[in-house]
């Protein structure tokens, strides 16, 4: 907000004499005053501090003596009264008589209270306390977030007197309170983890404070750091010894204890938290069917058994069956009869466990958590840290989750809700007997009665009732398989000119109805046999074709280039497809095929695709679409490089965009899709070049931190695959990418011997670019490795191969790795000089991604050198680049960057906070890197007086490095060295 826009109050609304109702004023930062958006002079220092003692006396008259002793204090000018009238006179002028009234020899000022930011900050702070103690946690964080929210600096600001003095230090101390009141609530809705960068910084600041000492060790434990939390109270009674002469309160001594003996309820938040602000509710059960019928003893029995989610356990209900007998069906019937009973909401996920590719844990772990209001920034990496995220956030809420077509109890364990008050409704094909507490509910096919039935709801009972034994014969063919009877039901609703006698011949026909109908999983596809019989030629041939290719849905455009069809006329045949129950819609513009359908399309393809090799053709084009789409993305974040131009030629024109926004929403939106596509083009022969040439146009993935662990997968598979085939160009494009992997993860030595056969294949294949690729990641590495002259060599090849190649990204890449060699062996001036062209070079070809990579390498050589003002400055800007582009890991590593120059800085409590978020977000070099945070940050703690919680730190760094055997674990044992005989 502009500072000279007014408070941050709410609006005037009532009506008050002469504007009044207008004025606003602040005195939680400057002493200010507006009328409407108006800011009005409050003229010296003295006037300033009249103005305040009436603001802070709410409305009461105080004295011309009071207003001296407030001003002046026990020195006061002989003309004191004079200068208080004075000032009293022009603060009317400005203000107006109506709110400056003068009685009883005194003043006031006469304004709404809600104009004043200091009472808006006390009623907020009041309804915080009424809600948290209404158990509404949530909504106490919100409104004490609010309140904390109109502090605009230090309160009074540059105000003179005694009175502006002790009212100053009051409004400081009631922020902290209010801060810690914050802080603790943090931590009762389970928000640990974000907690401990700003208790930290808090800390440091205010390193007497116990209370912050006892919150910093709560969230430290609930992170998982008991060591740093054990090390929080050591550092505390030291401190407390030295500089007091006393010990630290009971409170902090019994946490202490509580940790030591490791008390599992100190590692859960509270019993009842609140929700979250603004909770959001999500309802993601499909629609139930209109017509469901029959299953009413099943009905009764699942509803009641979720019931018991009201009292001491979490309910569990796990439903089996053959695919097609109408699993899915009846759980979300059951889930929306059940719905009053869960008001916080149901999560809903299609686990597609009877396909080759069952989703994975940690991916529906992450949807969960962002239907559940927790942003893209706060979920972790890791399986294990997302299951724990997603049981504290389900925690205290009543949620029900349906998880539909599990593979088995594995595959759901860890999405399962943790505490009483949710219940999860599972379908599987097998029965869960190892899925333990579980209320196991086998499903059979329906009964003749209730087949009729279904039936009937769908045809008619018209048509039905004249024909009664025809319509038995139908749900007989069906073998009383509800989906069978649908599919059947729907085509002759669909058909007013036939009847239930002709639809019964048509089934009874066996040459139209497969043998498997009768029985086993074979029912199912001889039920999906009865809707692709019926479908038009184009739609039939749509559906085989699309059931091809893997990735959890395909959207419109991706599912065009398969058919090689125009997008309206792709989305019309689509639609038809979804009308059929084959297809379902995952949301507008993408489509997705039950795992079962999936796999019958498929074996409609191998039978009745023509001529056969349209199936290969087909995934080409979706191959094609991808890398010519991911090309134009690169394109657009890497003007000028080289690059794309290097690619396989393809087929497809790929997608337009208007802008890098929407360039990068598709990229990421279609990530797990072009990652499939990948995998599945690397396992044939004739499509693996394009497949590693997608890979390497969609290198972002491997950095994102959001997608690196499966790029991961596909680049080593695509190797193994460019192996087998001995495709020496392929195989150098191939292990480039795994390079990147092993970089990303800070497997050096093994990114090391990648790149070395890049360019041995590479130079063999005349294939140019990963030849100037490999020496440029050669370079970092041996940078990294403290080999400085090699790693200078490579890059100076790096930069002569990307200017013979006209890679104008490619060296200036090089150039800002240069720099870094250079101030790193004694070149200061001549390496932050280089940084400064590579700079120069990527403004000149407009490249708004690399800029930030260039600009962290500047900020690193300027940190080295003592500039650390200007580093910070560079490394802020890479920072919002970094966000801007999705690079996750990126962020991290250059918060890291960023704590080791405010550190060189003496600035040890910024360090702190920013290694913290560093080791939150995660960084660039895996665990290696980590261990380098680990040790920033506990040199920032040292320097802050923490000494136990910093070498609880280092002990974790030099674990993490002789894992390693990173040579950076001497240096850490170094720092151990003099405490090693501390207590």
């Amino acid at each position: 907000m502009d500072r000279d826009s007014g408070p941050r109050v709410p609006e005037q609304r009532a009506p008050a004499q002469s504007g009044v109702s207008e004025l606003r004023f602040s005195v939680l930062g400057p002493v200010r005053a507006w009328r409407g958006g108006e800011s009005l002079p409050s003229g010296s220092p003295q006037q300033r501090a009249l103005l305040a003692a009436l603001l802070l006396r709410d409305g009461r008259t105080a004295t011309a003596s009071e207003l001296i002793d407030a001003i002046w204090g026990e020195d006061p000018p002989s003309q004191a009264l004079a200068a208080v009238r004075t000032y009293a006179s022009r603060l009317r002028k400005v203000l107006s008589a109506n709110a400056l009234v003068s009685e009883s020899g005194g003043y006031a000022i006469r304004v709404r209270r809600d104009a004043l930011d200091l009472s808006v900050a006390q009623e907020l702070a009041a309804e915080a306390e009424k809600s948290r103690a209404a158990g509404d946690r949530g909504q106490a964080r919100v409104l004490i977030n609010k309140s904390l929210g109109l502090w605009d600096g230090e309160p009074l600001a540059n105000v003179p007197g005694p009175y502006a003095e002790n009212h100053r230090a009051r409004l400081d101390e009631w922020r902290l309170q209010l801060l810690e009141t914050r802080l603790d609530l943090d931590l009762e809705v389970g928000s640990h983890a974000e907690a401990v960068s700003e208790l930290t910084a808090l800390t440091a600041a205010h390193p007497l404070r116990e209370r912050l000492r006892e919150l910093l060790m709560l969230a430290l434990y609930r992170s998982g750091r008991q060591a740093e939390a054990l090390a929080v109270y050591a550092d505390t009674r030291r401190l407390l010894a030295e500089e007091l002469g006393v010990d630290p309160r009971p409170e902090l001594a019994r946490l202490q204890q509580r940790i030591l003996q490791a008390d599992e309820e100190l590692a859960r938040p509270s019993e009842e938290p609140a929700p979250a602000p603004h909770v959001t509710r999500p309802a993601q059960l499909p629609a139930t069917v209109p017509d469901f019928t029959g299953r009413a003893s099943f009905v009764r029995e699942l509803v009641g058994q979720l019931a018991t989610a009201e009292g001491t356990v979490m309910a569990v209900s796990a439903l089996a069956g053959i695919g097609g007998v109408g699993k899915t069906t009846l759980a979300v019937h059951v889930a929306h009869e059940a719905r009053p009973q869960f008001p916080d909401g149901q999560l809903y996920v299609d686990l597609q466990g009877a396909g080759s590719r069952a989703a994975e844990a940690e991916t529906v772990l992450g949807a969960f958590l962002r239907a559940l209001g927790t942003p893209d920034s706060a979920i972790p990496d890791t399986l294990d840290e997302r299951a724990a995220l997603y049981r504290s956030t389900l925690d205290g809420r009543r949620i029900l989750v349906l998880l539909d077509n599990a593979r088995d109890a594995a595959q759901i364990r860890p999405l399962l809700p943790g505490t009483a008050g949710c219940a999860a409704l599972v379908t599987s094909r097998v029965r869960m007997v190892d899925l333990a507490g579980a209320h196991l509910v086998d499903i059979d096919v329906m009964s003749p009665e209730e087949a009729l039935q279904l039936f009937t709801r769908i045809v008619g009972e018209e048509r039905v009732t004249s024909e009664r034994e025809a319509a038995l014969d139908v749900v007989a063919a069906c073998g009383f398989l509800p989906l069978a009877i649908r599919i059947a039901a729907s085509r002759l609703a669909a058909r007013r000119t036939w009847t239930v006698s002709v639809l019964a011949a048509k089934l009874a026909d066996e040459r139209r109805r497969l043998d498997e109908l009768q029985a086993g999983d074979l029912a199912v596809k001889a039920t999906f046999e009865l809707g692709y019989g019926q479908l038009e030629p184009g739609q039939a041939r749509a559906f085989r074709l699309l059931g091809l290719a893997d990735g959890p849905d395909i959207s419109l455009a991706a599912a065009a280039a398969v058919l090689d069809l125009p997008p309206q006329e792709t989305e019309d045949l689509l639609e038809a497809l979804v009308d059929t129950s084959l297809v379902e819609s995952a949301a507008p513009g993408r489509y997705r095929y039950h795992d079962l359908v999936r796999l019958y399309a498929r074996a409609c393809a191998e039978r009745d695709e023509q001529p056969p090799q349209e199936t290969e053709l087909a995934l080409t084009r979706l191959l094609d679409f991808y890398l010519a789409t991911t090309s134009k993305v690169f394109a657009i974040e890497r003007p000028g490089d080289r690059l794309v131009a290097h690619l396989e030629p393809t087929g497809h024109p790929g997608l337009e965009f208007t802008d890098r926004q929407d360039a990068q929403d598709w990229f990421y939106a279609e990530a797990h899709c072009l990652l499939a596509c990948a995998r599945q083009a690397a396992g044939g022969t004739g499509r693996l070049r394009a497949a590693v040439d997608l890979l390497w146009a969609a290198q972002d993935l491997a950095e994102s931190g959001a997608n690196s662990k499966v790029y991961e997968a596909v680049a080593f598979t695509a190797l193994e695959a460019a192996r087998a085939v001995g495709d020496t160009r392929t195989e150098g494009r191939a292990r480039t990418s795994v390079t990147n992997v092993h970089l990303v993860a800070g497997r050096y030595e093994e990114a090391d011997e990648e790149a070395k056969q890049v360019a041995v294949l590479a130079r063999n294949a005349h294939d140019p670019a990963p030849v100037y690729w490999s020496d440029n990641d050669r370079g970092i590495i041996a940078f990294i490795q403290g080999r400085n002259e090699e790693a200078e060599a490579h890059l100076r090849r790096a930069r002569e191969g990307s200017r013979a190649d006209g890679n104008l990204p490619g060296e200036a890449s090089a150039l800002c790795n240069l720099s870094r060699i250079h101030v790193a062996t004694g070149r200061t001036a001549k390496g932050i000089a280089l940084a400064e062209q590579g700079i120069a070079m990527y403004h000149r070809i407009g490249h708004p991604l690399r800029l930030a990579n260039a600009r962290y390498a500047l900020g690193v050589a300027l940190t080295q050198a003592g500039r650390h003002t200007e580093a910070l400055e560079q490394l802020a800007e890479a920072l919002d680049r970094f966000e801007a582009n999705r690079q996750r890991l990126w962020e991290g590593t250059t918060h890291f960057r960023i704590a080791q120059a405010h550190l060189a800085a003496r600035g040890a409590a910024r360090a702190a906070q920013h290694a913290e978020q560093a080791l939150a977000i995660g960084c660039i070099g895996g665990d290696r890197i980590r261990a380098n945070v680990l040790v920033t940050l506990g040199k920032a703690l040292d320097s802050l007086g923490q000494a136990d919680r910093a070498r609880a730190c280092w002990r974790e760094a030099l674990l993490l490095h002789e894992q390693s055997g990173a040579p950076e674990a001497e240096e850490v044992r170094e720092l151990l060295t003099p405490l090693s005989g501390a207590a």
